[in-house]
């Protein structure tokens, strides 16, 4: 494996483990912004994290399916 394999191989993974703190930071952070906005806290917040999760569970699916092609 040269070093270009190597570097294409890192950036694949830096961008998966990206792409998997956002799925789960984004709706997090936004319900925790409209919780404040509306004034119902903890409710949204815990929506949030709930669709983070679920998000995750998609991406997790995607990848094996991506995985078992190759």
């Amino acid at each position: 494996m040269n070093d270009r394999d190597k570097l294409s191989s890192y950036i694949e993974y830096m961008s998966l483990g990206i792409e998997i703190a956002a799925a789960l930071a984004v709706p997090i952070l936004l319900g925790y912004w409209l919780d404040g906005y509306f004034g119902i806290q903890p409710w949204l917040l815990l929506t949030g994290c709930l669709v983070g999760i679920i998000n995750i569970f998609i991406l997790i699916f995607k990848l094996n399916e991506r995985l078992n092609k190759k």
